[in-house]
């Protein structure tokens, strides 16, 4: 036998419309490959016994499942099982909305899926729809199992019949099965062992089917992509290590390979490559979970994705044209917030067109509809307040995948068709918008300038010591002061508790977006705001750039977290108040913000 630790391991996910079986071809595989904890088996029969009920193999998974809870290897939605070839993990899919919840949040990468349809009742609505959403998520590797058929008495013709329907069906989704088997779950025929029953069936069992099944290697020959999961810092013993951890979703790195993190565009090399407990690797390929160093020390945040600049680069765009298929509770309607889930990136996420509605059983399309339905299937136009990353679903499927959050609950997923190129950002619409209806004061900007002798100007000090930039602000407010300026510092807890006073939870977004809008009604008095913000990143800088126009901004960057700009200052000076104060005056002086200084 092939030595256990060199098996490789296959996820596969059964679907099939209710009571066509499924359970049932799933517990005859746990028993025929002798895959149950000892004694299983038995102590179900004797249950069903005991209360007079006819034993069947659906019952071993609900049996199974009860004992999650006490180590056994079964959880809610996997099962393990394991043949001379491989070690498998089947995902368990109750429904097509736990189908899709699995497959699109990449909880268990499905590499193979199994399509069960009864033989006597045919192919149903569902029976399509899961073929539908197999072509969406893109597995390959599909074989149909026409169950029950015991039941039509073993008729080749009606299998034959079923075969050719459902064949026509995929074909248009370009889907091609593997191959279509008849089989009796429930008396085990054609699952592991030949059946005697059917000597028309030439064909392979299940099991020989699934272990036939060439698993996917193609992904460390995919350009590198490691979406950032955390960051991890280390002071003890002089250690001075800043470790990007993730898990790599395709290709291959080395140490010294030159890459780039989107959509920050910061650029570096790899210096080492990291593990727990491991000694020290030179790779890191698809499938590890790892950690980097960087040869460069820069601020960057989870949800990035790290990329080798010698290779094609993914999408960084806020709109683009996604199939979607949606399982809310509410419809998704137009003008309400959302978040999308994407490799490790959380955003802010629009509907911002529906181009048509897919009936997933027809293929039928369906124009003009202003919300998208509980089940729909619909191709449209999303919009995130921040740029995301992503590749093309036809280059790279597990990095184009995508949830979308309402409230606290998974409501749709999908994938990613391309990006809508030459469009205008949710927030510069809103200024637009704003701006055309703004009641302008008869007062210019250049009458309060001449009055106050400043420039009205939005100063935003950063760092990632809340504590530290919220005493130097206080400081520059009371310096500016002292010398007649016009001017008023507002930080966040002041904000938290007055304008935000009705979030729930902190909204990060939404928190930067009411910031930058109190900054152009501030600025726009003739005096200069000042407010600090930890952690801010080039994104949430360009925001409040964009929302405090036609205004300026001036952001004073304590520790090397943004890119350099003309409006953006670096300034490395430890958080010493006195010499931060002094570099910043003498800017504001130098930019013509203040008109005048006294030392």
């Amino acid at each position: 036998m092939e030595n256990e630790n060199n098996k490789d391991r296959l996820n596969i996910v059964v679907v099939g419309h209710v009571d066509h079986g499924k359970s049932t071809i799933i517990g005859r595989l746990l028993v025929d490959t002798n895959s149950l904890p000892k004694g299983k088996l038995e102590s179900v029969k004797k249950f069903c016994e005991k209360n007079s009920r006819p034993f069947e193999y659906a019952f071993l998974l609900d049996a199974l499942k009860d004992e999650q809870s006490q180590g056994i290897t079964i959880d809610i939605a996997r099962i393990f099982f394991k043949t001379n070839k491989r070690e498998y993990i089947i995902i368990d899919a109750p429904g097509h909305i736990e189908f899709l919840k699995n497959m699109v949040t990449g909880a268990s990468h499905a590499e193979a899926a199994v399509l069960v349809i009864d033989a006597n009742e045919g192919i149903q609505e569902n029976s399509k729809r899961h073929g539908y959403l197999l072509s969406m998520i893109g597995i390959k590797n599909i074989v149909v199992v026409i169950n029950k058929i015991d039941i039509i008495n073993y008729d080749e013709g009606r299998f034959k019949f079923l075969k050719e329907e459902y064949n026509n069906f995929l074909s248009k989704l370009n889907i091609l099965p593997y191959s279509y088997i008849p089989v009796c779950a429930r008396d085990g025929d054609n699952i592991v062992f030949k059946s005697e029953k059917m000597k028309w069936y030439n064909g392979q069992t299940l099991l020989e089917v699934i272990d036939s099944f060439e698993k996917e290697i193609v992904d460390e020959k995919k350009p590198f992509r490691m979406p950032v999961q955390d960051i991890y810092k280390f002071t003890a013993h002089d250690d001075d290590r800043r470790i990007i951890a993730g898990t790599v979703e395709s290709g291959v790195a080395r140490i010294d390979d030159e890459v780039i993190f989107l959509p920050s565009g910061k650029k570096t090399q790899i210096k080492t490559i990291e593990s727990f407990n491991e000694t020290q690797q030179s790779q890191i390929i698809a499938g590890m979970s790892k950690g980097i160093t960087l040869k460069t020390q820069f601020y960057i945040k989870r949800g990035e994705v790290v990329c080798k600049t010698s290779e094609e680069l993914p999408c960084v765009a806020h709109t683009f044209k996604v199939n979607l298929f949606w399982m809310g509770r509410f419809p998704m309607i137009y003008g309400k917030k959302y978040k999308i889930k994407i490799n490790t990136n959380r955003e802010i996420v629009y509907l911002d067109k529906i181009l048509h509605i897919i009936n997933a059983s027809d293929l039928t399309t369906e124009e003009n509809k202003t919300q998208i339905e509980r089940y729909d299937v619909a191709q449209c136009v999303l919009k995130t307040l921040k740029p995301i990353v992503f590749d093309l679903y036809i280059k790279n499927q597990k990095t184009s995948r995508f949830v979308i959050v309402d409230e606290y609950d998974i409501s749709g997923g999908g994938i990613i068709l391309e990006p809508i190129k030459d469009e205008k950002s949710i927030v510069d619409k809103h200024v637009e918008q704003r701006e055309f209806i703004w009641e302008k004061s008869i007062i210019s900007p250049q009458m309060r300038a001449s009055r106050f002798g400043q420039s009205p100007k939005f100063i935003v000090l950063t760092g990632t010591f809340s504590e530290k930039i919220d005493e130097i602000a206080k400081n520059l407010e009371k310096d500016l002061f002292d010398i007649g300026k016009n001017v008023y510092y507002l930080g966040s807890p002041k904000l938290l508790s007055g304008l935000e006073s009705d979030f729930t939870t902190f909204d990060r977004e939404e928190h930067i977006r009411r910031i930058g809008e109190l900054a152009r009604i501030l600025t726009d008095t003739g005096i200069i705001f000042i407010t600090t913000i930890v952690d801010l990143d080039d994104f949430e800088s360009e925001l409040l750039r964009s929302l405090n126009k036609p205004n300026e901004i001036i952001i004073f960057d304590l520790e090397n977290i943004l890119k350099a700009k003309d409006d953006i200052f670096i300034l490395n000076t430890n958080y010493d108040v006195d010499t931060t104060l002094y570099k910043i005056k003498n800017i504001l002086l130098n930019k013509n913000i203040i008109m005048e200084y006294y030392i």
